[in-house]
């Protein structure tokens, strides 16, 4: 069972991680920050559509400081969506701003309207923490998946993942008589598979969603991380596969029913190909970001010196034995994935 070993710190943006932003447009100027937005009158507890308290809670502020808070936020959505293209807020309504009192970075959610269609769409604004920033762009270079976000300072932007919440869909869609099994069990291999080459931690599942795409004969499922504070952090392996953690058991049980170890093996290979093939593709750009990571500090020493040998018996490579740090981990475990590509 993968365990996380106690709360995580949040690591600043550095130097190096900041030009390599820069350098792929995703700093941009706002006109409101994280802790601007700390500064909120009053709140009350956010309730879900069965009565049930989401431990979110939606946020007011004082009457005079709400008209350019609101204009703010419709901006950041302008940047965010449209890349500066502010004629989108004409039609926009800022409807909520909710703060996660639960969660150990204090996130905040943005509900965001359509005055026109009532079409409504989410943001977060959260502390800039470069662990955070490491696995969203990791996610967007070596994922089918594409991500959207901005930094500004410690300020951190990002886009709302569609899809229904793991937990969720372990509970009211895995009896569905439509379920694909297999396509289903197939997807989480693969999404296994992912999280460990990227060294992506904490993937229960609570921390993804399954998106749905109905085909003409058959049902698509793909699976998507939507926090990334646990990139290369702990020391443990098992934490890096979401095979590992008890919430996923009944997806693990799926996968039993459907799949032999010959079809699994099949699956992971077929993954690790994929990604190679995107290492292929944004070599230069992963080879920018590494060098960021590598001059970063991110875990605490004995994490990496946990996780190097537990890597090395696992793969039987002592190349892990040669790593200093978090950054140098992953660059060894994505040059196991395609050998020929200098990091």
């Amino acid at each position: 069972m993968a365990m996380i070993s106690k709360k995580k710190k949040i690591y600043p943006v550095s130097k190096n991680l900041r030009t390599y932003l820069r350098d792929q447009d995703r700093e941009v100027a706002l006109h409101i920050t994280y802790n601007d937005l700390l500064r909120f009158d009053n709140s009350i507890p956010l309730y879900d559509k069965f009565g049930i308290d989401t431990l979110w809670e939606t946020v007011f502020y004082r009457q005079d400081d709400m008209q350019s808070v609101h204009l703010s936020l419709k901006e950041i959505y302008g940047k965010l969506k449209a890349h500066g293209d502010l004629s989108i807020m004409e039609h926009l309504y800022i409807d909520r701003i909710d703060l996660c009192v639960y969660g150990n970075t204090r996130p905040l959610r943005v509900r965001i309207v359509n005055n026109i269609n009532d079409n409504f769409d989410y943001f977060y604004i959260k502390q800039a923490d470069a662990s955070r920033i490491y696995g969203l762009e990791l996610e967007h270079l070596l994922s089918p998946n594409r991500i959207n976000y901005i930094v500004d300072g410690n300020t951190l932007i990002e886009d709302h993942i569609a899809g229904i919440p793991g937990d969720q869909f372990i509970k009211y869609h895995l009896k569905d008589k439509s379920l694909n099994e297999i396509r289903l069990a197939k997807e989480f291999v693969k999404f296994n598979e992912r999280c460990f080459v990227r060294l992506l931690g904490d993937m229960h599942s609570s921390n993804f969603v399954v998106e749905v795409t109905p085909d003409f004969e058959e049902v698509h499922y793909r699976l998507r991380a939507i926090d990334f504070d646990q990139q290369s952090y702990e020391g443990k392996r098992s934490v890096y596969m979401p095979q590992y953690f008890r919430q996923n058991n009944p997806l693990i049980e799926l996968g039993l029913r459907n799949m032999t170890p010959t079809t699994v093996e099949q699956y992971q290979r077929e993954e690790r190909a994929l990604i190679s093939n995107r290492i292929i593709s944004a070599k230069g750009t992963i080879r920018r970001l590494l060098r960021a990571m590598i001059s970063d500090e991110l875990s605490p020493g004995e994490n990496a010196e946990q996780l190097k040998q537990e890597l090395a018996r696992f793969y039987h490579d002592p190349e892990f034995l040669q790593c200093n740090n978090m950054g140098e981990i992953l660059k060894a475990s994505l040059s196991r994935v395609v050998r020929k590509v200098a990091l």
